[in-house]
C-alpha cells in the first residue's frame, strides 16, 4: 500500500498555523501590558487634556461686551471650614501663563499663579462661614458667596461665567458652565484664587484646633479626618448637619442631639384636651 506523502504536510502544519494564530494576540497582550506602565509613568500620560481657553471671553469682547468675569468656589464637599468663592476679571493683555483647573495643579503651582493672577487681574473673594452653611445649607451658602464675589469686584462685569449648573441672580448676564474650571480661563483663574485662599484659611484653623489635621486634608472626609472626628468629636469649625459630623456629635455630645419626634404619638396635653372635649361636648361657634 502506497501512502500519499503530501497528506502528511497539512496534518503537521495545521497545528503550527493554529498555534501561530493564538500566539500573535498573546504576544500583543504581553507587549501592551509591558508598555502600559511605562506610558502611565510618563509626565504627559496617554490622553492630553486641553487646558481652559480665553475663547468665550474673546467672543464677547468682539461683540463689545466687557468686562467679563469668571467665578468659582472651593470647599463644598469638606466636613469642616468655610466655603470660599472668588470672581476674576482677567486682563486680556496680561494673562498669566499656566492657568488651569486648580485640581490639575500642584499646591506650588497654584501659589505662584495666585500671586500672578492677583497682580494682573481684578479679583474679589467672599467667605461663607460654617454658621451660614449650617443655617442655609451648603448649596445656598455657596451661591450666596458666588453672587457676593461678583458684586464685590472693583468693576461691575457685564457678563459672568460661573462653574456648575446653577446660574447666579446677578444684574448682568450669567452663564453657567458645567466643568467650567477646565473650559473657561476666567473660571479656572477664579478656581485657583478660591482654592489657595481656602487652603490658607484651613491651615490657620489647624492652629486653632490642633489634632484634626486640617492643614493636611483641608477638612475633607479622608480616613485620617474621620478617625480624628470619631476620637475627638466635632470642633466649632465642623459643619453640624454633615452625616459624619452628626454621628460624632451624637457619640461625644448626646445631650445636644434633639430626639426625633414621633408623629404618631399623643402628648399628655393633647390627651387632656381631647378628654375635656368629650366631657364638655362639641364647641359651638
Amino acid at each position: 500500500m502506497i501512502r500519499d506523502k503530501s497528506a502528511k504536510n497539512p496534518a503537521k502544519d495545521a497545528p503550527k498555523k493554529k498555534a501561530a494564530k493564538k500566539a500573535v494576540p498573546a504576544e500583543a497582550a504581553q507587549t501592551a501590558a509591558a508598555e502600559a506602565p511605562k506610558v502611565a509613568a510618563g509626565k504627559k500620560g496617554i490622553i492630553a487634556i486641553a487646558p481652559p481657553s480665553f475663547r468665550r471671553e474673546r467672543a464677547l469682547i468682539k461683540r463689545g461686551i466687557w468686562p467679563v468675569a469668571g467665578c468659582d468656589e472651593a470647599g463644598r464637599g469638606p466636613l469642616a471650614g468655610p466655603v470660599v468663592a472668588a470672581a476674576v476679571i482677567l486682563d486680556p493683555d496680561r494673562i498669566p501663563r499656566g492657568i488651569d483647573d486648580s485640581k490639575r495643579l500642584t499646591a506650588e503651582e497654584r501659589e505662584k499663579l495666585f500671586d500672578k493672577i492677583c497682580a494682573t487681574a481684578q479679583v474679589s473673594v467672599v467667605v461663607a462661614s460654617r454658621a451660614r452653611i449650617d443655617r442655609d445649607n451648603i448649596l445656598r451658602a455657596s451661591l450666596w458667596a458666588l453672587k457676593r464675589a461678583v458684586v464685590a469686584l472693583p468693576e461691575a462685569p457685564r457678563h459672568v461665567f460661573v462653574d456648575g449648573r446653577d446660574r447666579l441672580d446677578t444684574e448682568c448676564d450669567c452663564e453657567a458652565v458645567i466643568g467650567g474650571d477646565g473650559i473657561v480661563l476666567s473660571i479656572a483663574a477664579a478656581s485657583i484664587v478660591a482654592k489657595v485662599t481656602r487652603d490658607r484659611l484651613m491651615c490657620a484653623l489647624a492652629q486653632d484646633c490642633p489634632g484634626y489635621g486640617f492643614e493636611q486634608h483641608k477638612g475633607y472626609a479622608v480616613p485620617e479626618h474621620l478617625e480624628a472626628l470619631d476620637r475627638l468629636g466635632p470642633s466649632i469649625h465642623h459643619r453640624s448637619f454633615f452625616a459624619p459630623v452628626a454621628a460624632a456629635r451624637a457619640k461625644h455630645m448626646p445631650w445636644t442631639v434633639e430626639p426625633a419626634q414621633d408623629l404618631f404619638s399623643v402628648t399628655e396635653i393633647e390627651a387632656q384636651v381631647e378628654a375635656q372635649i368629650e366631657i364638655d361636648g362639641p364647641a359651638t361657634l
